[in-house]
């Protein structure tokens, strides 16, 4: 179970704003990491939330009884860093967020299995989006290889 992800981003209070919206959370800021750093927050039972860090912030360990720090790393704009978040909202909104900002989305079939809306942040980190039609989908057709994995637990 998660309850948190940290994802980076050039401007991180909008896109904490937008991914709040699409929850259908808030957002604030998150300054125990690196000046300008936000967070969007689900507002569910389990408090979810993405952090969301200035690009160019990465985390290192520290020695002995201190926790990790924020440093300064070369940004990159593309990685497989990516999440999954479920919507109580229809396919259209959030198609229609991701026009408003200028973010590239679409609907993807995932090995036919279950849907989900391919949106890229930015134009460059991918979050699925899943509206509830398509998180019961995604329920209800574990891939093969999990459900081996669950098999096999």
């Amino acid at each position: 179970m998660l309850f948190h992800v940290s994802v980076d981003a050039d401007d991180p209070r909008r896109v904490a704003e937008v991914l709040a919206e699409i929850w259908g959370g808030r957002a604030a800021p998150f300054p125990p990491v690196g000046t300008g750093s936000w967070v969007a927050l689900a507002g569910d039972e389990r408090n979810s939330t993405i952090e969301v860090y200035r690009r160019g912030t990465g985390l290192e360990p520290v020695e002995g009884d201190a926790d990790g720090v924020a440093v300064e790393c070369p940004p990159l704009r593309q990685s497989a860093t990516h999440l999954a978040m479920g919507t109580p909202r229809s396919a259209a909104e959030i198609m229609a967020i991701a026009g408003r900002e200028g973010w590239p989305a679409k609907y993807r079939k995932r090995g036919g299995l279950f849907g989900v809306i391919e949106l890229w942040v930015e134009g460059c980190r991918m979050v699925e989006v899943l509206t509830p039609e398509m998180q019961a989908e995604y329920l209800g057709n574990l891939p093969p290889w999990t459900q081996k994995a669950f098999a096999a637990a």
